[in-house]
């Protein structure tokens, strides 16, 4: 189970304990905020992506929307999302449990900059219904991150 492998990541750690887990669905930005009792934009969602053979992740807030021009400009290829499936063999999670934290080797993650407003944010941990609160120097260490992108929009608007 990929919530397993997370939790297996974290306690390397010592983080194990802070990763929250939910008798509700956590799968969507609307739920998970719901969940958390947060506002939706401190959702850390994270979407995948193929470039060429590369699976790719970025990390976006919940209010933010991939702006496909951005997005060309900074990986010279069209946003082309993963299927549910090849997210699963891909990147090691299911949709709605994605996560930066334990995926497949070859794996690039990427944060985009509508993360940098907030104190802490909550990215899933490998399940529809799990989340842990990072701040964002903590999220840069324990995503493995590439680079910070500017790829969304409608999150400064």
């Amino acid at each position: 189970m990929s919530i397993e492998k997370v939790k297996a990541y974290f306690n390397q750690y010592g983080m194990q304990d802070r990763i929250l887990e939910f008798p509700v669905s956590s799968a969507t930005v609307e739920l998970a905020a719901e969940a958390l009792h947060c506002a939706p934009c401190r959702i850390a969602k994270t979407l995948s992506f193929l470039v060429g053979e590369t699976p790719v992740l970025v990390v976006a807030a919940g209010d933010a929307r991939i702006d496909n021009h951005k997005y060309k400009a900074q990986f010279a290829a069209k946003a082309k999302m993963l299927t549910p499936d090849q997210a699963a063999e891909y990147v090691g999670h299911a949709v709605g449990g994605v996560c930066p934290f334990a995926v497949q080797p070859g794996v690039e993650v990427y944060l985009d900059v509508s993360l940098k407003r907030f104190e802490t944010v909550f990215p899933a941990c490998g399940s529809s219904n799990s989340a842990i609160e990072l701040t964002i120097p903590e999220l840069e260490r324990y995503s493995g991150y590439k680079a910070w992108v500017d790829v969304c929009k409608g999150w400064n608007e």
